[in-house]
């Protein structure tokens, strides 16, 4: 998908994007492109206090138009993390749930070649799988808004997710570099890289607390394949959890878009 004109490398720039990669933790604005699928495969963990979990999220993303974006997410739980209920990322839900959202960009200016700013609307529902027994059904709601350009990227949102009598208030804020060095031409491959910083608050029973973690991520991208991961650390946790504390958390995936 790497072309050798301008005009196509940026649209490649934005097709990466559109899969829904760019930050890993933090919320972003793209869509996928009117009529264009998504296929995405994560892997994620979360440690602290020599223990831990892991988890693997499948989504599969559509574009109705090219403003609005929806998605199904299925998870798999490898290992039962012991760490107090946390969103994690921005588009995982808590625990062993399933997620259907829709994301509808309703604003965008255009401020130039290959920059522009925008704002999106999310909106979901969440559903208990069949490794999450004590989970509910319930709903998502959130936004996001932010300036991408072909070298520089801020955003900046917050989402609420209720589900199984649980209320959780997530927020990021991400910004990221593309280096002029690293805009090569396809067969190579085309990086950039984020700082994210991200946190939470639970609240239900039998936990409440706040968390906020930070660290530096990265996206690559090569023809119509994205990879991306990324670690956080622990800024501060506080709460009544009577588990263990978490001191970092980690994700790869992997998108195909087409």
């Amino acid at each position: 998908m790497r072309a050798h004109t301008p005009l196509l490398l940026f649209w490649t720039s934005s097709a990466a994007l559109a899969s829904g990669h760019g930050p890993v933790f933090g919320l972003a604005t793209p869509t996928n492109p009117r009529g264009g699928f998504s296929i995405d495969y994560s892997l994620m963990g979360r440690y602290g206090e020599s223990r831990g979990g892991a988890m693997s999220r499948f989504t599969l993303g559509y574009g109705i138009t090219e403003d609005l974006k929806v998605s199904v997410s299925a998870p798999a739980i490898h290992k039962q993390e012991p760490f107090a209920p946390s969103r994690v990322a921005a588009f995982t839900p808590m625990g062993a749930n399933f997620e259907g959202l829709a994301l509808w960009r309703f604003h965008r200016q255009d401020l130039g070649v290959g920059s522009r700013f925008e704002s999106t609307l999310i909106a979901g529902v969440v559903a208990p799988g069949t490794q999450a027994p004590r989970g509910g059904t319930g709903g998502i709601v959130g936004g996001v808004t932010g300036y991408a350009s072909r070298s520089h990227y801020v955003w900046g949102g917050a989402t609420w997710q209720r589900a199984g009598g649980i209320d959780n208030t997530f927020w990021s804020a991400v910004y990221g570099y593309r280096p002029l060095s690293w805009r090569t031409d396809y067969p190579r491959w085309d990086w950039r890289v984020f700082g994210e910083l991200t946190g939470d608050r639970t609240v239900g029973n039998p936990f409440s607390g706040n968390t906020v973690f930070a660290g530096p991520t990265t996206l690559g991208v090569y023809k119509n394949i994205a990879v991306a991961g990324g670690v956080q650390w622990a800024v501060s946790q506080s709460g009544n959890w009577p588990g263990p504390k978490e001191r970092f958390r980690w994700s790869v995936s992997l998108a195909y878009f087409f």
